[in-house]
């Protein structure tokens, strides 16, 4: 369900703007996930008119039927990315592109509407745009969650015909507070996040929804997160529950599990793209617990962690499973993995020049 007619946002704003002082003060300690812009960009899609109803209005709750396809059947599609404060003031997103053409892919895998790439991008920055004065100054960050769900009234299992495209955005702090001295991983030996052939590539809802057992789990080991392993021999490393997850080696490899059921995160990629200036090589190969337990045993692995929009690089330092529990290295967050996320945020933030362009600066008049 393509459709490569232009889609516009333009801007209607809210009547009723949040007050400087109050949004001053909830800017003050965001959290992550809790507060929330004056507005939305929105579009509607039915399979008679295409995209249309478009714009960046006021923030109001939705209106479904009970029947809507996305309460019963889950089709529903989502994106994580952020807008970051420049030192000069301005605003720039991060590689959105990327965003955009995950979010294309993952609305095939889901068989719901694609939304343009370009309009996606638009979207965004329109949004941002519109809701500038609450994009926080470093190190909090704008975080931006581009959704579609399937809207049609029915009750059958078929592609929904009608559907709703949304971004909303909200202020965030760091997702893991407290938590710089590194994080602690669950190692999941039965419960599964994505099969072959199934939806772990796409970013939708239900692959979440899977993974909530066990990240409770996790919560109830003392763990901060959960690592998934494979389906079909709960052996491989996949993912964790929020998060991509990468392996330094003794011998200069930053190692990390292909795709095909996890997700190909947006920092991730980066993250392969920068190792080389850190003296790594990267390599994207299968990897098995034993040998990420052997290997944080003998030295060979020296450390693990962990990356993602909400996440930006998350030292691990230790894992516990129903089989045992291993630390990584001495236990505190590795030279790579802090070199590495203060370059991506530098980057990020403005702080170093942009030789790759990753940067995309939001015009805000």
């Amino acid at each position: 369900m393509t459709t490569s007619a232009p889609v516009a946002f333009p801007h209607v704003p809210t009547p009723h703007p949040t007050p400087d002082a109050q949004r001053a003060g909830l800017l003050a300690d965001p959290g992550f996930g809790r507060v929330f812009t004056d507005h939305v960009a929105s579009a509607t899609w039915t399979a008679e008119l295409g995209w249309h109803d478009t714009g960046v209005r006021a923030s109001e709750p939705l209106s479904l039927h009970p029947a809507a396809a996305v309460l019963h059947y889950a089709q529903e599609i989502f994106e994580g990315l952020k807008a970051y404060r420049q030192p000069d003031g301005s605003v720039a997103l991060f590689r959105p592109a990327l965003n955009a053409a995950r979010f294309a892919r993952s609305a095939r895998r889901l068989a719901l509407p694609e939304l343009p790439e370009q309009a996606f991008v638009d979207a965004v920055a329109g949004l941002v745009r519109a809701d500038a004065a609450w994009v926080p100054e470093p190190p909090a960050s704008l975080y931006l969650r581009p959704f579609t769900v399937a809207t049609e009234a029915f009750l059958g299992v078929r592609a929904a015909e009608e559907a709703r495209f949304l971004v909303t955005a909200s202020p965030a702090g760091p997702l893991f507070a407290g938590r710089d001295a590194g994080l602690t991983l669950w190692i999941s030996e039965e419960l599964s996040r994505a099969a072959p052939g199934g939806t772990g590539d796409a970013k939708c809802g239900g692959n979440y929804a899977a993974g909530l057992a066990a990240q409770s789990l996790a919560r109830a080991h003392d763990c901060d997160q959960v690592l998934f392993l494979d389906a079909r021999e709960h052996r491989w490393l996949e993912e964790s529950g929020t998060m991509n997850v990468l392996l330094v080696t003794a011998d200069g490899e930053l190692v990390t599990p292909p795709l095909g059921t996890i997700l190909d995160g947006v920092t991730r990629r980066s993250v392969l793209e920068l190792v080389a200036d850190h003296g790594l090589t990267a390599v994207e190969r299968p990897v098995s617990v034993e040998e990420l337990r052997a290997g944080c045993a003998d030295g060979s692995i020296t450390e693990v962690f962990a990356t993602g929009t909400a996440a930006v690089i998350s030292p691990i330092v230790a894992f516990r499973s129903a089989t045992g529990a291993f630390t990584v290295g001495a236990g505190t967050p590795g030279p790579h993995t802090l070199a590495l996320r203060t370059e991506l945020l530098d980057i990020q933030f403005g702080r170093v020049p942009d030789p790759r362009g990753w940067r995309v600066p939001v015009a805000l008049t």
